[in-house]
């Protein structure tokens, strides 16, 4: 795997130990400009250790990581002007204003990015003289994203960027990530909220004991782990058994009133279910014959196992199958 053609990012057989724990077990894949790049996994996965090691502030054990070309230690100086850096939490003086804070990150860069411009673009402009122990939750988030826009990088790594963010501010920076992109910018994601990383990534990596064990779009990603399925959501609890006995399959009970059955939807199937519901006199208030969400891929590549099952080879982008 040779670092080329459109990436920003390049990690290439990613070891990092912290004494006898293995963080990041070999880990490859790559994250293009102009694309956003989800990275998921469960808390101690070794999403937050890779990330990182990105950023410069761990040393790998073994393998090799390029940002822009650059090696995140040894070129941190001409690396630094170059990405930005949303923190989820802390890192701001309490009792600094927004308009403060950007200021004083601004100093830090001799090109800062304009700070009345990032605040309108932030939706910051009515709290700029609000100090920072007084801000929304919300507001906050938006403000650490403000701060990571300074430098006007060209690589940017976002932790939970939509956390406590109200629908307005969660809209907001959407768009702003979708602007990132349009600008010809790598935005690397890492977030808990698979509904959001469904929204905004083009690229999912998923990561589990720090090993890779998926990588691809959203649409490769439901080919290969995700088989048609029929959900439904009914008024009232029913005989599970009575209805798989007529439909000859499992009907699986997910939550209180929502069940799936795991085969493949036709015409003649959702006739029979309907049917049966409608003599049974329950109403069915949601039919889905959709393939799974992110989160079921999520769950089920992540749940402990001797056999995962190998990365997809992608199908957009050179390479990714190393990742």
């Amino acid at each position: 795997m040779e670092n080329e053609n459109n990436d920003a990012i390049f990690v290439n057989s990613l070891v990092v130990c912290y004494k006898k724990t293995v963080a990041v077990n070999n880990l490859s894949f790559t994250a293009a400009k102009g694309e956003v790049t989800a990275l998921l996994g469960a808390n101690g996965a070794g999403k937050t250790t890779t990330v990182e090691t990105l950023e410069g502030y761990k040393m790998p054990t073994s393998g090799e990581v390029k940002v822009l070309g650059l090696n995140p230690i040894s070129d941190k100086a001409k690396l630094a002007p170059l990405i930005g850096i949303m923190l989820q939490q802390g890192g701001i003086y309490p009792g600094i204003t927004v308009k403060e804070a950007l200021r004083l990150f601004g100093s830090f860069y001799q090109n800062p990015k304009n700070i009345d411009q990032l605040l309108d673009t932030v939706g910051l402009r009515k709290v700029e003289k609000v100090s920072y122990r007084h801000l929304s939750g919300g507001e906050k988030q938006r403000l650490s994203l403000g701060l990571a826009l300074i430098p006007d990088p060209q690589v940017i790594f976002l932790d939970e960027p939509t956390a406590g963010v109200d629908p307005q501010g969660r809209t907001q920076i959407r768009e702003i990530i979708k602007g990132l992109k349009e600008k010809n910018r790598c935005v690397v994601v890492t977030t808990h909220e698979l509904d959001e990383a469904e929204r905004m990534a083009d690229t999912i990596v998923l990561i589990d004991n720090g090993k890779l064990v998926a990588n691809g779009t959203l649409k490769e990603l439901k080919s290969l782990y995700s088989k048609r399925q029929i959900s439904f959501v009914v008024s009232q609890p029913f005989d599970t058994n009575a209805l798989g006995s007529q439909l000859k399959t499992a009907v699986e009970h997910r939550s209180p009133n929502e069940y799936l059955l795991s085969c493949e939807p036709t015409p003649f199937l959702i006739s029979e279910l309907t049917g049966w519901m409608a003599k049974h006199n329950l109403l069915l208030e949601r039919l889905d014959t959709g393939s799974a969400s992110l989160e079921e891929i999520f769950l089920q590549l992540a749940e402990p196992s001797d056999v995962k099952p190998p990365p997809p080879t992608s199908t957009n982008t050179k390479n990714r199958t190393d990742r």
